[in-house]
């Protein structure tokens, strides 16, 4: 029972990490613009894996996708990736465990088998949990750095390189970016399938304990040297002439039967 809970427990857990991360990848707020101490509000700024947008004070939104992959740099192009497989790895992982789940029964499908996929489903959820904090982590240090090395000055560092800020934008005045929301849900998202993998795990581990067939064992005393065997002295008996065989035509033939 416990092991089933557990199971159940990490397979939900994981199918909410698996949205963290969807929903992490699919957001534009990746890096803000830091609005400390900038003396123009009337734009703000911001941008995710896929495009950056710019939204006027008015409320009117702007979004420009890269349109380019070559131009990008390396590190996020690593993000991007490390999201996808992260995608994949979860998806695969929750298609497992459902058929995996003790609760469901699905055919003549063994406990032990359904122990394996388990544990093949935890593994997977680890994995894409890992893969989704990496990428996570890797574009919050690109944040750190272009942050560092950005000022408002003219001849500023965008976020992802150049004179310009992100976007297109140009001007005397390059904004700064920190962390966004997505980066948090992102986080968040690879942590719950971490545990989920975990508790997976856990799962399987108690699967195969609960089924380990127990067998009573039978003591066996072998002979001693000394074993004295009786020998069989019963009479036997003789040979009885009267017992001839007959053929089919009444005659007694030559042939004899002794029965015993």
């Amino acid at each position: 029972m416990a092991a089933t809970l557990c199971q159940v427990m990490g397979f939900l857990l994981s199918l909410l990490g698996v949205a963290g991360i969807i929903a992490a990848t699919g957001l534009d707020q990746w890096a803000t613009e830091d609005l400390f101490d900038n003396p123009v509000t009337a734009v703000y700024s911001y941008s995710g894996l896929w495009r950056s947008c710019v939204r006027q004070s008015s409320g009117f939104t702007e979004c420009r996708p890269y349109f380019t992959i070559l131009g990008l740099p390396a590190l996020l192009q690593a993000v991007r990736a490390l999201m996808i497989v992260g995608i994949v790895l979860g998806a695969i992982g929750c298609l497992i465990a459902i058929f995996a789940l003790k609760c469901l029964k699905m055919g003549n499908m063994e406990d032990n088998i359904k122990a394996t996929m388990t544990l093949t489903a935890g593994i997977m959820f680890l994995l894409a949990g890992i893969c989704g904090i990496a990428g996570v982590s890797a574009f919050a240090n690109l944040i750190v750095q272009s942050f560092r090395f950005t000022t408002y000055a003219d001849g500023g560092i965008g976020m992802y390189g150049g004179g310009g800020g992100i976007g297109g934008l140009t001007g005397t005045l390059t904004p700064r970016y920190t962390f966004g929301p997505a980066l948090f849900v992102g986080w968040i998202g690879g942590a719950i399938l971490v545990i989920g993998g975990i508790m997976m795990c856990l799962a399987c581990r108690g699967m195969t304990s609960d089924n380990r067939q127990q067998y009573d064992g039978m003591a066996y005393k072998a002979a001693s040297q000394h074993t004295m065997y009786k020998s069989d002295v019963r009479p036997r008996t003789g040979y009885n002439d009267s017992y001839k065989a007959q053929s089919v035509d009444g005659r007694q033939s030559n042939q004899r039967f002794d029965y015993v």
